[in-house]
């Protein structure tokens, strides 16, 4: 089965944020993505909450299915390049074989990286669905310019 998902950049006004009270902030966070050989620990928000786009955070996409879910697919996009809120920067460095951990709800979930690939820029990500608990981790290629990176995880543990 084959996914094509729509990487949409929700637009948030700086007045909008920083007139959000940091409790509000807080409650709407469900997680985190910690990936250490990349030195990435970053929380993770409500699909509905204004902290969860790419302009502020890593970003849960709504087209996600998530992970306490049957055969879920999480995926999870964020910058890359330079800046404080390029957390993907360091995605190219991962390999297949490397971890990523996904804290959702107070449950860890482990996931190894099976598939690295890059394509071009549509709008679209187009992804093989498995039977397995998948994590899908996208931001622009560092090295080249309308592709983006695409790294396809399975859950392990």
């Amino acid at each position: 089965m084959c996914h094509h998902i729509y990487e949409k950049q929700t637009e948030v006004s700086k007045k909008e944020l920083s007139t959000t009270p940091s409790i509000q902030y807080e409650e709407d966070k469900i997680g985190t993505i910690a990936i250490n050989k990349i030195k990435l620990n970053q929380p993770l928000y409500q699909i509905d909450s204004i902290h969860n786009n790419v302009e502020e955070n890593v970003t849960i996409l709504k087209e996600s299915i998530l992970p306490e879910e049957e055969n879920s697919i999480l995926f999870l996009a964020a910058h890359s390049g330079e800046g404080k809120i390029a957390y993907f920067n360091n995605l190219d460095k991962l390999q297949i074989g490397d971890k990523i951990k996904i804290n959702y709800n107070n449950k860890l979930y482990i996931y190894r990286i099976d598939d690295i690939w890059e394509e071009e820029k549509t709008g679209y990500i187009h992804i093989n669905k498995s039977s397995n608990k998948q994590l899908v981790l996208t931001t622009c290629s560092p090295h080249k310019k309308n592709k983006q990176l695409i790294i396809n995880s399975n859950l392990i543990a």
